[in-house]
């Protein structure tokens, strides 16, 4: 990792060059690092360059090339045309309503469980189908499920991989089983990378290279005593699943918001948290999984960049907040993980919460870029507040 003089945060929003962009999860190895969001010369994150283009966007002719996509794909026989990921959150319902209601699609919904759904994200997903939707909800082996997240944690500091890994690969994978031509998720999140467009995200890997939580393939059966059985439903599409489908996401065709979605799906019975969400300042951005607070929080550790971060720096892409209102809200809520969550997620993985903490100051001290240790406490060495 670069010198702490080399972490900059970009003039327009609140995100550093730290951030990552999408990788291989498949390929992830201890020690590995992913990519990084680019700079411009104006020290603007590509990101907002994106933002800046979208604004420009001729949404109407996109639309237009959006019928003329989907064309191909639409059935009338009474079989699914679409399938489309979600969990239930704002994104879901609102993607599902424009394929079916707008688009006039025939969508099949499917859902990766989270860890733990919280209250409000179970009854969401109720909610989501109960709006005249078919959907399938795939549960893993909770045991399994753990242990891939107790080894993604400490191998990686990622314990949301399994997670992840199920989001990316069961709709593609289902799709090429269920003979659906096409996956449509919601969200374009490539926009927040400062990639513009689409592009295909289809992860194939053969077994030999492949990695869960960190850890080999092979060397994971035959180490935790696994049956491949065990790990099917978390590996990526084979060449000739992968060959049959086709992937794309409505925010390169439509305009999409996400405070603008948090709206729509409202109206449909959407329930946002009562209270503001642990880490952040907003009350309904990726509510559904008791582990999302842990998952934000090692996105500080790592990057530098919590979950008000990546909140703020959204809304003011999109005018709603001015910079220094999203630094104030950064500078208050990043980092911020509750005890009682530290205790669930410990137990959750198996960990005693000396083990949980050691390796998060393990973490911390390989990144010598981002943090310091002042009398015993950490803290970064380059706050967006001490910046701007």
């Amino acid at each position: 990792m670069s010198d702490a003089t080399d972490v900059i945060f970009c003039k327009r929003c609140v995100i550093s060059n730290m951030r990552p962009v999408a990788s291989q999860e498949y390929l992830r190895a201890p020690g590995s690092e992913p990519g990084r969001i680019g700079f411009d010369a104006e020290g603007v994150c590509a990101a907002c360059r994106v933002a800046e283009r979208k604004a420009a966007t001729d949404w109407r002719a996109r639309e237009a090339t959006l019928r003329e996509f989907l064309e191909p794909f639409r059935r009338f026989d009474g079989r699914p045309d679409v399938i489309c990921p979600g969990s239930g959150g704002k994104d879901s319902v609102y993607a599902a309503h424009l394929l079916k209601h707008t688009f006039g699609m025939h969508p099949l919904c499917v859902t990766w469980a989270p860890h733990a759904y919280t209250a409000v994200g179970w009854r969401n997903y109720q909610t989501w189908l109960a709006g005249g939707f078919d959907g399938i909800l795939v549960t893993p082996n909770p045991n399994v499920h753990r242990l891939l997240t107790r080894l993604a944690f400490l191998n990686l500091l990622h314990p949301f991989q399994p997670f992840v890994l199920g989001q990316r690969s069961l709709a593609p994978r289902l799709a090429a089983r269920f003979g659906v031509p096409l996956v449509m998720y919601g969200e374009n999140d490539e926009e927040y990378e400062g990639r513009a467009g689409w592009q295909e995200k289809k992860e194939t890997a053969p077994v030999e290279t492949l990695r869960l939580g960190g850890v080999l393939y092979e060397q994971l059966l035959t180490d935790q005593k696994l049956d491949p059985a065990d790990l099917e439903v978390y590996l990526p599409p084979t060449e000739e699943e992968a060959a049959c489908v086709t992937v794309r996401a409505l925010g390169a065709y439509v305009p999409w918001q996400p405070q603008a979605a948090y709206y729509f799906a409202a109206e449909r019975g959407f329930e946002a948290n009562e209270e503001r969400t642990e880490g952040t300042y907003s009350k309904y951005n990726s509510i559904d999984d008791r582990l999302d607070p842990l998952h934000y929080f090692t996105a500080w550790i790592k990057f530098g960049l919590g979950r008000a971060s990546y909140d703020a720096a959204q809304e003011i892409r999109n005018g709603h907040l001015t910079r220094e209102e999203g630094v104030a809200l950064v500078r208050r809520y990043d980092g911020e993980l509750r005890e009682a969550t530290v205790l669930w997620a410990a137990e959750y993985m198996g960990l005693a919460e000396a083990d949980f903490w050691a390796a998060i100051d393990a973490a911390r001290a390989a990144r010598p870029a981002l943090w310091t240790r002042d009398n015993g406490a950490w803290r970064l060495r380059r706050a967006i507040w001490e910046t701007s």
